[in-house]
């Protein structure tokens, strides 16, 4: 089968679509007719391998029912006697590279994942798609142009974002701003800042990256900093062409320098629990909404949005994909012994949430692994689109929600509230603690001047009753508030990370997490260690 850059050459743009994007045209007998042949051939190298022996216990499965009723549920510390040290022999297939996802756990800072070949040129395909979709308006069409300008927005291996960019560089079709092969040993900065200075004069046609990276250079162009890094260059006709027109928009819209007014972009790829959150802002500073994917580095892509920007679609190449209900996670996590029963694709139900649980095909290592990833199906199909795929959309960290019985809270929720809010702010932590009864408490930055603190209490307050029916039902109905905010001081937040940076932190850690940050991180990020946490500055809404 020709190569992508071929069938663009050719002007085979059916094949093309086809080739990329022709799991949309699967029907849900076909899906699993998929799935069911990828896990009989990985179950075959399992069964040949000292880490598949180990995982299937003795078993060997024929269908994908009896597999699901013999192998247990794992987790990374199943793996932890060959993954770490890249024992490859003990693998089902010699991997070509290794990524490294930040580990969750108190025992790993990070997590090594082996990738094969085989899965390798699947993760070129499915990055194909996700570009396609990004710039299309309908089933078919093909947008992308050989020699289009990609600004290189990820992280660099042995980070998962930075394999998928080299795979799509495999496919010879975009140039990457600045190239791939010259720029790697660059900070991410650096890159970055490299890679706009090229956009200025070649422009840019694709991008991808986190939402809150999309969100953060779009905030530096509207406070000028977009502007500024350019100056020196304007003597180049190309770059004073390109910044007249843009300041041009700006000024005729009567509103700051944007990044949309200076390129138009044919597609935007996004990623991060933040897509959503963001996905209003990124539209205005980038004129396009971001087409948003969900994975990880264990299990490479499991879904994602296609051309209506709308709830994502599954993929069937890269794992076998179980949902354990969410109540029956809740008695997993207590008791690892337990063997719940998952359910597959053609047997999730509409409206309910499901913990993932996945198998690597194509010689991966992971078997009945458990994500820890909450996701909600929200349809069967898309009736729109006429994809008679499952949808869904990403809930939440399985192992982050807040819950407050009568009302659960996760990370995305208290995100869009405090977005929603309008409050200029730097970022966030949250966690449930204990006054007279459980409480949300909110540490918050803002990023210029104060505010009074009622003030912006009661504004989150208000966002979520609007977005939680639950959490405004209880609120109501017991005649309390859930919600407690305190100020961090400025800085808070780059003292943090710059405390972390000198401890010689990985990269993945530099940040604290959103939700139930530990005693440690907060008193951190307060800067009062030596305070206990009812000294600062809170108050309830009214």
């Amino acid at each position: 089968m020709p190569e992508a850059v071929e069938l663009l050459r050719d002007g085979r743009t059916t094949e093309l679509w086809g080739k990329y994007c022709g799991f949309v045209n699967l029907d849900i007998e076909q899906f699993m007719g998929i799935q069911q042949q990828l896990l009989l051939e990985q179950l075959e190298l399992l069964q040949k391998c000292e880490l598949g022996k180990k995982l299937l216990h003795g078993a060997h499965p024929g269908s994908i029912e009896e597999f699901r009723e013999r192998v247990p549920i794992t987790t990374y510390a199943d793996y932890t006697p060959y993954l770490p040290d890249q024992i490859e022999a003990a693998l089902p297939e010699k991997p070509m590279l290794w990524q490294r996802t930040s580990g969750r756990s108190a025992e790993l800072s990070f997590k090594w994942v082996p990738v094969t070949q085989r899965l390798y040129r699947e993760l070129g395909d499915a990055f194909l798609a996700l570009l396609l979709f990004a710039s299309c308006k309908e089933r078919g069409e093909v947008a992308i142009r050989e020699h289009d300008k990609f600004l290189y927005g990820l992280a660099p291996p042995p980070y998962a974002s930075g394999c998928w960019a080299h795979r799509l560089a495999d496919e010879s079709i975009f140039d990457f701003l600045p190239p791939i092969e010259t720029v790697e040993s660059m900070p991410f900065q650096q890159r970055l800042e490299e890679g706009f200075k090229m956009g200025m004069s070649e422009g840019i046609d694709m991008m991808a990256g986190l939402s809150i990276m999309l969100v953060a250079i779009g905030e530096r162009f509207g406070q000028g900093g977009g502007l500024k890094r350019v100056l020196p260059m304007l003597t180049k006709p190309k770059l004073l062409s390109r910044m007249l027109r843009a300041m041009i928009k700006s000024k005729m819209a009567g509103r700051k320098l944007l990044p949309r007014d200076v390129w138009t972009l044919k597609g935007l790829v996004s990623s991060g629990t933040d897509s959503q959150v963001y996905r209003e802002r990124i539209k205005e500073m980038w004129g396009r909404y971001p087409l948003d994917v969900y994975g990880a580095t264990e299990c490479v892509m499991v879904a994602m949005q296609t051309w209506d920007y709308g709830d994502m679609t599954f993929l069937p190449y890269f794992n076998l994909l179980e949902f354990m209900p969410e109540k029956d996670y809740a008695r997993w996590a207590l008791d690892h012994t337990y063997l719940p029963a998952t359910r597959l694709l053609n047997e999730v139900v509409p409206g309910e949430r499901y913990v993932i649980v996945l198998t690597n095909f194509h010689g991966g290592a992971f078997v009945r692994y458990m994500l820890n990833d909450m996701v909600q199906i929200t349809a069967l199909r898309n009736a729109r689109l006429n994809i008679n795929i499952p949808q869904m959309i990403f809930y939440s960290r399985a192992d982050n929600i807040l819950d407050f019985g009568g009302a659960s809270l996760t990370e995305k929720v208290v995100w869009q509230a405090i977005e929603n809010s309008g409050l200029d702010y730097v970022d966030w932590v949250a966690r449930k603690e204990k006054r007279e009864g459980p409480i949300l408490h909110i540490y918050l930055e803002l990023r210029n001047g104060s505010r009074d603190i009622k003030e912006i209490t009661t504004a989150i307050d208000k966002q979520l009753r609007l977005i939680k029916e639950d959490y405004a039902s209880m609120v109501g109905a017991q005649g309390f508030n859930l919600l407690e905010v305190s100020l961090l001081p400025g800085g808070a937040f780059q003292g943090y990370i710059a405390k972390r940076q000198a401890a010689g932190s990985d990269p993945a850690h530099l940040k604290p997490p959103h939700i139930n940050p530990a005693d440690g991180v907060l008193s951190t990020l307060t800067g009062e260690e030596s305070k206990t946490v009812s000294d600062k500055e809170s108050v309830h809404p009214a």
